[in-house]
This record gives structure tokens, C-alpha cells and sequence, in this order.
């Protein structure tokens, strides 16, 4: 009868790195075979809040700690506008920045993208909130009779208000990492990592 072989530290460390390699292998082949639900279909309320936390780690590569965030902060990179992180509000759970590019012009600098952005700390996730025009402005109304304007907000309202959220929240996903891309950080402890 032979007697087990004895494992050495190394020996079984090695061993149970190599099995658990094997493990992650077929979850990972499993979970691409896992047929895709409708929760996971693009524009859906899941796929959203899948956005919302993919801007809360983009704007972690700009900012860091996203928690410790007070005050202003610029970042200046050769070759683009000035970009502007501002911390309109703070608690607990949540806080509101501002942010925006200095766009140069004729007289000193335009804002723009201004994107107002609720951090929800305890969730992980970033949203884009909504703004009134492309500088600020309010948009003129348009006349529409009140008939027409009753069965356009009944009609479609949900799934508008879905559309809305989902635009605003991508053009601040790109955003956001173009910045990263063209080199900007607000703290020299954040770093960015490509293959995130």
C-alpha cells in the first residue's frame, strides 16, 4: 500500500492556484454560454444603473477617492481645455459635482460640456442629471395645444424619461473617459487603469 505523498507549503500553494485557475476557466466559459435575459438588453432600466456604475468608476480614475471630494479642482493638460470638477453639495450618501471644460473664447472662457453629476456613494454609481440647455440657458417653450401636449405625456412617458436618462448618461460615460484618455486627473494619487 502506498502512503500519500506529503505536500510541502509551496508545493500544495502551487497545487491550489493551478486547480483554482482550472475552476475559473469553465465559470468564465460557462458565463459566456449563459443566455443573455431581457434584463440585460441595451436602453433597459438594468442596462442603465450598468452605465451609472460604469461612470462611477470612470470618474474615479479622475478624481480617486470619490467620497473625499471637496472644494474645486482643475486639471491642465497640454493640447485640450481645462477641465473642472466642483462640489456643489455633500452628505452622507450622495454629492453633487459639477463638471465642466473651459472653452476659450473671445471673452475668457466658455463652460461646456456644465454636466451636474450625483455620486450615490453607498451604491457605486454616477449619474448625469438632467440640464436646461447647451450653456446653461433655459430653452425657450415651444406652443403646443393642450390637448396635443396631454396625449404626448401620456403616450411614452416612461419609456422617454429612459431614453433621456440613458443619452445623458452616455455622453458623460464617453466623456469621461476621454478625459482619462487625454490625460486628465484631479489628484496625482489617481491612477488610471486601461484594462478596467
Amino acid at each position: 500500500m502506498q502512503h500519500p505523498q506529503r505536500c510541502t507549503d509551496s508545493h500544495c500553494s502551487r497545487l491550489a492556484a493551478q486547480c483554482l485557475c482550472v475552476i475559473v476557466q469553465y465559470v468564465l466559459l460557462a458565463d459566456t454560454q449563459t443566455v443573455v435575459s431581457w434584463r440585460a438588453r441595451p436602453r433597459s432600466f438594468v442596462a442603465l444603473m450598468g452605465l451609472y456604475e460604469s461612470n462611477f468608476i470612470r470618474l474615479g480614475w479622475l478624481a480617486g477617492d470619490l467620497k473625499a471630494l471637496a472644494g474645486r479642482y482643475a486639471s491642465v493638460v497640454a493640447g485640450d481645455c481645462d477641465l473642472v470638477l466642483t462640489v456643489t453639495e455633500r452628505s452622507p450618501y450622495t454629492s453633487t459635482v459639477q463638471l465642466t471644460y473651459l472653452l476659450p473664447d473671445a471673452h475668457g472662457s466658455q463652460r461646456h460640456p456644465d454636466m451636474r453629476v450625483r455620486i450615490y456613494h453607498d451604491a457605486h454609481l454616477v449619474e448625469a442629471q438632467p440640464w436646461n440647455g447647451p450653456h446653461g440657458e433655459r430653452a425657450p417653450p415651444r406652443a403646443v395645444a393642450p390637448s396635443r401636449l396631454l396625449k404626448h405625456a401620456s403616450r411614452g412617458s416612461p419609456e422617454r424619461e429612459l431614453d433621456q436618462r440613458w443619452a445623458r448618461n452616455m455622453m458623460l460615460n464617453k466623456w469621461l473617459e476621454y478625459c482619462v484618455e487625454r490625460g486628465h486627473r484631479f489628484s496625482s494619487r489617481t491612477e488610471h487603469d486601461p484594462g478596467a
